[in-house]
């Protein structure tokens, strides 16, 4: 995934993070071709042929010169190539940033200004330069989604910013690039770009209540995920609760297409699977083995599946 977003960048800042390594290589390979050059030139020059030791030369200017300066010429080359990356990559400082992604172990938060929430998907309108804050709620996390943006780390109680931006509609895979604890491998986040006109009407129905259930088994599922400790760790718009500090927003949970940051498919098979053995499905993670019987198993994805 690394070698063909540097290969194949879909965004004008990984685009110019990817001629940054492109003029960083071919540079260092000018630099080897001279310097393995120079060896086998003094190799073959200065081979012995049996007259003893070529003669010795002591302070010679032109060449000290010449060593000096062309390493610092390459130096500054260098330096303008990355000052002029970093301009493209990240945004103005005082930039109010269009949405705020927060890192937890071991998922991510997608916080919108117009107000709409979600987790481990973050949906943008594509060809649009977008601003993204990134903060983290615990340890040091790193985002990076390799065809789109530069890395960048996660801190805990800081707010960095960065552009995201994709040239075409599709999806783009990123995931957390700092170890973090146990389940960082399975810290995956995928970034969906849409049509501006498709973005807008996402991010309308982002804004909405999650709907009353009116089938019986969905009734029981929402009934248990008031009674069980589900609500203290996640939210539901329209259910009157306060919003989810230490789990994801699940007001819109069966249009997502991964469970548990990356580890499955959200199907109402694997679904099942995630409710009954959390643990044995991302071992680690924050979320409980309730010891649900395989009845409210059914009544949850029942629930779960009216979410959209």
């Amino acid at each position: 995934m690394i070698t063909r977003a540097l290969l194949d960048p879909r965004s004008p800042q990984a685009r110019a993070i990817a001629d940054l390594f492109d003029d960083t290589f071919i540079l260092c390979g000018v630099i080897f071709a001279v310097v393995t050059g120079l060896i086998v030139y003094a190799v073959v020059r200065f081979r012995d042929r049996g007259g003893g030791a070529p003669p010795q030369i002591e302070g010679h200017t032109r060449l000290e010169l010449a060593w000096t300066a062309v390493p610092f010429a390459v130096l500054v080359v260098l330096f303008a190539l990355t000052a002029r990356t970093m301009a493209a990559s990240d945004p103005p400082p005082d930039r109010e940033p269009d949405l705020v992604v927060v890192a937890h172990q071991w998922w991510w938060e997608v916080r919108y200004r117009s107000g709409a929430v979600t987790a481990n998907e973050i949906h943008i309108p594509a060809g649009k330069a977008l601003v993204v804050g990134i903060e983290s709620a615990d340890v040091v996390h790193d985002f990076w989604v390799p065809e789109l943006a530069r890395k960048i780390d996660a801190t805990p109680g800081r707010r960095v910013s960065i552009w995201l931006q994709a040239d075409a509609p599709g999806t783009y895979i990123g995931t957390c690039a700092e170890y973090c604890g146990a389940q960082h491998a399975w810290m995956r986040i995928l970034v969906v770009a849409q049509p501006p006109e498709e973005f807008a009407v996402w991010e309308k129905h982002m804004l909405e209540s999650a709907p009353s259930p009116h089938v019986d088994a969905a009734a029981r599922g929402a009934r248990l995920f008031e009674e069980r400790t589900c609500v203290k760790c996640h939210a539901i718009a329209g259910n009157g609760e306060t919003p989810a500090k230490a789990g994801p927003d699940l007001t819109h949970l069966a249009e997502r297409q991964t469970l548990g940051a990356g580890v499955m498919k959200n199907t109402p098979g694997e679904l099942a699977r995630w409710l009954k053995h959390p643990q044995e499905v991302k071992e680690g993670s924050h979320m409980p083995d309730l010891q649900l019987t395989d009845a409210q198993v059914a009544d949850f994805i029942a629930y779960f599946e009216t979410l959209q």
